[in-house]
C-alpha cells in the first residue's frame, strides 16, 4: 500500500494534544477525519512527536497509508478543505514504505517562546509564555550548556512519562533575546514527556534570579524530578522542526506566517 508523509502546522490552544482521545478534540482526530474524507476511506496517522494540550507546531510530520489514487496536491488541498482554520497541511509527499514519521527521524527541535515585559500580552495570549520579571538570557544560555550531550534526563521528565529510557542526546540548547522576546531553542534525538517545559521552567528560575546557575547541573545530576523547578506553561512551546535522512527528500522547514516568523524566526519587540 502506498505511504505518504505530510507536514503540518497548528495552533494547539483548542486541542487536548496531538493523540486521538475519544470524546475530545485532538489534532490527530481532526487530521484523520480530513484525510479520510479525501481518501473516501478511514486513514490512520503516525506523527514524529506527540504534542501536549496547548502546544503548537510549525513543523509536525506524519505518515499514513492509503490506496486512494490522489496526487500530492490533491491530498494537501483536499485535507485543508476539511480541516479547521487552526490546522494546515503544508506539504504531502509519497515516500518509501520503510519511512516512519517517528522512527525514521534523527532529531527533533522545539522552540520555547517567552514574552518578557511587564505588560501582559494581548495579541500573543496562548501563543507565548508571559514573564513580567526581567530574564537574564545570557546567564540562562550559559548555564544550559551543561545539558548538551547524552545524559540521563530523569529530573526533566514528567511522572506520566512512559519512555523506557530517560537517556537522551541533546545537540543544542540556546537562549537568545530579541527585544522583549526570549527564545529557547532545543534540538535532541528525542524528548521525554514535558522535558522541554521542565527545562524551560528551570532556566526561567535561573534567569529571574530565583535559582543559582549551579542548580541546572545539580538538577541534572540528581535524576530526581522533585528537585527541579515548576513545569513551564505549554503556551510558548512549538515543535519547530524534525530532521530526516536526505534520502527521503522531505521539504525543508520554511516560515509560514507573520506570527510564526515572529515566534519562530525574528520576533519583534
Amino acid at each position: 500500500m502506498p505511504r505518504f508523509a505530510a507536514g503540518l502546522e497548528y495552533d494547539g490552544r483548542a486541542y487536548s494534544g496531538w493523540q486521538f482521545q475519544s470524546g475530545l478534540d485532538t489534532v490527530q482526530g481532526v487530521v484523520q477525519r480530513a484525510l479520510a474524507r479525501v481518501a473516501d476511506s478511514p486513514v490512520e496517522t503516525v506523527c514524529a512527536g506527540r504534542t501536549d494540550a496547548g502546544v503548537h507546531a510549525r513543523a509536525q510530520v506524519l505518515h499514513f497509508d492509503s490506496e486512494a489514487v490522489r496526487g500530492e496536491r490533491a491530498w494537501r488541498l483536499g485535507a485543508n478543505t476539511y480541516l479547521p482554520n487552526d490546522v494546515s497541511v503544508l506539504w504531502v509527499r509519497e515516500v518509501p514504505g520503510q519511512f516512519h514519521a517517528r522512527f525514521s527521524a534523527t532529531a527533533r527541535s522545539y522552540r520555547y517562546l517567552i514574552l518578557n515585559r511587564d505588560s501582559r500580552p494581548g495579541l500573543d495570549t496562548g501563543r507565548a509564555t508571559w514573564e513580567r520579571r526581567p530574564l537574564d538570557d545570557r546567564l540562562m544560555h550559559s548555564c544550559a550548556q551543561v545539558l548538551v550531550g547524552e545524559h540521563d534526563f530523569s529530573a526533566f521528565r514528567s511522572v506520566e512519562c512512559q519512555s523506557r529510557s530517560p537517556v537522551r542526546r541533546l545537540e543544542k540548547v540556546a537562549v537568545s533575546r530579541e527585544g522583549a522576546w526570549v527564545k529557547l531553542d532545543v534540538t535532541a534525538n528525542a524528548f521525554l514527556h514535558h522535558m522541554v517545559r521542565n527545562l524551560a521552567g528551570l532556566l526561567m528560575s535561573v534567569g529571574e534570579g530565583d535559582s543559582p546557575p549551579e542548580r541546572v547541573a545539580a538538577v541534572l545530576a540528581s535524576r530526581d524530578r522533585r528537585v527541579n523547578a515548576a513545569t513551564a506553561p505549554p503556551d510558548g512551546l512549538y515543535l519547530s522542526g524534525v530532521r530526516y535522512p536526505a534520502e527521503f527528500g522531505l521539504p525543508a522547514v520554511e516560515p509560514q506566517s507573520a506570527m510564526i516568523q515572529r515566534s519562530l524566526g525574528s520576533p519583534q519587540s
